[in-house]
């Protein structure tokens, strides 16, 4: 049990990307009171903790019903994980300007930055290995985390820098990126071996 968690926990974190959130958060939420940072907070936790767990339990079920098999997921999830690594890691952009309302805490903070189709992919390909228990305590250690990073956004930038937190978010990214050719090689050989059945 402890050796699953541990292996769905690690592509789960690089997936999730925490520290790579940190800039864009602090982007959005610059000039912000406190009292509305925490909001903010609050409300982009709820949103992308409903949002994953609703997918843990309907996804398969919602693929199911459009008669999309693991393996044609596991391709296109993978496909679009390396698409994202790729699309950051040449980025070189400046950081997103800060919302005029309140609501980023659903949207974007929420989704897709917490839990966009990274996380969502990972999940479902999860759930096919370890099954929903650990794939759920897997994504909700990881929100915690999130959680963390949030709260303490002010502390960690002047800790590591932006500079620094960009870095460390590329490297993630090209870990993603790994994980991603993972995912559609694994892809493949599901379709392969669904079809030798």
């Amino acid at each position: 049990m402890l050796n699953n968690l541990f292996l769905a926990f690690i592509p789960m974190f690089f997936a999730m990307d925490a520290l790579g959130i940190l800039p864009v958060y602090a982007g959005l939420t610059q000039g912000l009171m406190p009292v509305e940072k925490r909001r903010i907070i609050v409300q982009s936790l709820w949103t992308a903790t409903l949002l994953a767990i609703c997918f843990i339990f309907l996804g398969k079920l919602i693929l199911g019903f459009l008669g999309i098999g693991i393996g044609d997921f596991m391709i296109a999830g993978g496909a679009i994980l390396f698409c994202l690594s790729i699309a950051d890691l040449v980025n070189t952009g400046s950081q997103p300007t800060r919302a005029k309302n309140l609501d980023l805490g659903a949207v974007p903070i929420g989704t897709p930055l917490i839990v966009g189709p990274a996380v969502l992919t990972m999940a479902l390909m999860l759930m096919n290995q370890f099954g929903w228990v650990v794939t759920l305590i897997a994504v909700l250690l990881n929100i915690a985390i999130v959680a963390l990073v949030l709260v303490y956004a002010e502390r960690l930038i002047l800790l590591i820098g932006d500079s620094g937190s960009r870095a460390l978010s590329k490297v993630m990214y090209l870990l993603l990126g790994a994980i991603g050719v993972m995912m559609v090689r694994r892809g493949v050989i599901e379709i392969i071996s669904s079809l030798t059945r």
